[in-house]
């Protein structure tokens, strides 16, 4: 099987595979950890991990390099304010980030190197621009980017650069040579009040490394100075990933990444996401307001990467529904059937596997790989409503989805102890909303006690101790806990 990804930089979907056809070597642009991630970025980062998921089901070997950002004007400027130093400040943020990233069933990366542990190498990399002439000094110290020294410029973006566009991002400095130079190294600033800002000392004066120096630098530091595929938002297509191609095949003469993925935008609502808009929503936010990790990774993936998601809450509460309909029918299939097999049933189960791996190899396309195997659902569920599903069959649906789930990774139900994480969370934090008594009430049952009240009713109602059995289920009703009872026996779950 060979994973077909669409290209950014050719503009067409291509083969993705190692180039020494062995280990396939691909850079992510991380976080920067100065606040809480939202879900606009978990996006991203989830369609990465259905990137990485996908090429080890494919049989491909994996070096996946993801950054951490711990220098910017933004961290800088808020440690300087709380008081903190730059690791102090960060270190809250980083970790809050792995916290959610396992929340959401994201692999971690093979490769975490953070911005501040590798200032050397940055350096260097600006050292041989400066050799070559194409990085130089402004009057204040900074280093940028002569850009008219790289006529492939925008390559990337495919932007006409005759004339700069409204609202790009781009560095406004006096200093500069040109408009559309970029800064490499920011020189050190100090305050009226004779405070200087957190700087290195370097050859290149004293300051700190601009943005897209620093994913350059840790890219080439650890997959070499050509590697597979770089993946990010499409937020960071122009400036940054035009730079940092610009600053990189400068330096060395070889194509920086030959295969370019990236993310699009999420709206929330319809409405681009903004704080303004009182649209913005952390992760957080969301497990506190009573919704599941597993409900909004299914649906942060539901459409694929290359389209734009509408994020809405009838579209949560149907992804909730979802992911609840596929533990509910994954149960169903580990329950005692005949031996046997039904024909017709293997068909369909071979089938639905065969089109949902050729889905995620056809740019991966979660949309038709999550419709092969819900197709699957409904011709099994119903075969056993009919007494037409065998023990064969259950065994190989069963397969089809331990299949799904090394990719979309939501059929294990950690959600009652990832939401408990967050309520903890909250209480030190004093972040607690008025949605959060009713989820401490619903999330005061153990599973344990759960599955001791469940076995209750059932001898109850053996015994036919309806009262019993009733106010059994009335109880845990009360608490946001549904019973099903269904041939193959009963099942609950949590509201």
């Amino acid at each position: 099987m060979t994973l077909e990804l669409f290209n950014t930089l050719s503009g067409r979907v291509e083969p993705l595979t190692p180039s020494d056809g062995n280990t396939l070597r691909m850079y992510a642009c991380g976080p920067t950890v100065y606040d809480f991630g939202h879900i606009g970025n978990f996006r991203t980062f989830i369609h990465v991990d259905v990137l990485r998921r996908t090429l080890k089901l494919a049989g491909v070997h994996v070096r996946h390099v993801m950054n951490i950002t711990d220098v910017d004007d933004k961290i800088i400027r808020n440690a300087a304010l709380t008081g903190q130093s730059l690791n102090a400040y960060t270190h809250k943020f980083e970790k809050a980030f792995f916290e959610d990233m396992d929340a959401l069933g994201v692999e971690h990366p093979e490769v975490l190197p953070r911005a501040t542990e590798h200032i050397p190498e940055m350096v260097a990399l600006i050292e041989q621009l400066r050799a070559r002439d194409i990085a130089y000094q402004a009057e204040d110290g900074s280093w940028y980017f002569r850009i008219e020294r790289f006529p492939d410029y925008g390559k990337l973006s495919k932007k006409d650069f005759d004339g700069i566009e409204d609202g790009a991002r781009i560095d406004v400095d006096a200093e500069k040579d040109h408009a559309r130079d970029f800064a490499l190294w920011k020189a050190v600033k100090t305050a009226a009040d004779g405070t200087r800002e957190h700087a290195w000392e370097t050859s290149l004066g004293p300051g700190r490394p601009g943005w897209h120096i620093e994913c350059s630098a840790m890219a080439t530091r650890f997959l070499g100075e050509n590697f597979d595929l770089h993946a990010g938002g499409e937020d960071l297509m122009f400036p940054h990933h035009e730079n940092e191609i610009a600053q990189s095949e400068s330096a060395s003469g070889k194509l920086f990444a030959r295969h370019w993925m990236h993310v699009r935008f999420l709206l929330v609502e319809g409405r681009k996401m903004s704080k303004s808009e009182g649209n913005f929503f952390t992760l957080r936010d969301l497990l506190l307001k009573g919704f599941r990790a597993s409900a909004i990774r299914f649906l942060l993936m539901s459409v694929p990467y290359r389209h734009q998601l509408n994020f809405t809450w009838d579209g949560l509460t149907e992804s909730t529904n979802a992911v609840d309909r596929l533990r509910t029918f994954a149960a169903r299939m580990n329950g005692s059937f005949p031996e046997g097999e039904n024909p017709e049933l293997a068909t369909l189960t071979a089938k639905a596997s065969a089109d949902y791996t050729a889905a995620l190899m056809n740019d991966l396309n979660t949309a038709e790989a999550r419709a092969a195997i819900f197709d699957l659902v409904r011709a099994a569920n119903s075969a056993a409503d009919a007494g037409k599903l065998f023990a064969g069959n259950a065994r190989e649906i069963l397969d089809v989805l331990a299949l799904f789930d090394q990719v979309f990774a939501v059929l294990e139900d950690r959600d009652a102890d990832i939401t408990r994480t967050a309520l903890e969370w909250a209480e030190r934090e004093g972040r607690m909303n008025e949605a959060s008594a009713e989820l401490i009430a619903t999330l005061a049952l153990t599973d344990e006690a759960i599955d001791t009240l469940v076995a209750e009713r059932t001898q109850a109602k053996r015994t036919r101790n309806f009262a019993r059995a009733d106010a059994i289920r009335n109880d845990l009703l009360a608490q946001g806990i549904l019973i099903e009872d269904s041939k193959e026996g009963v099942r609950w779950k949590r509201k």
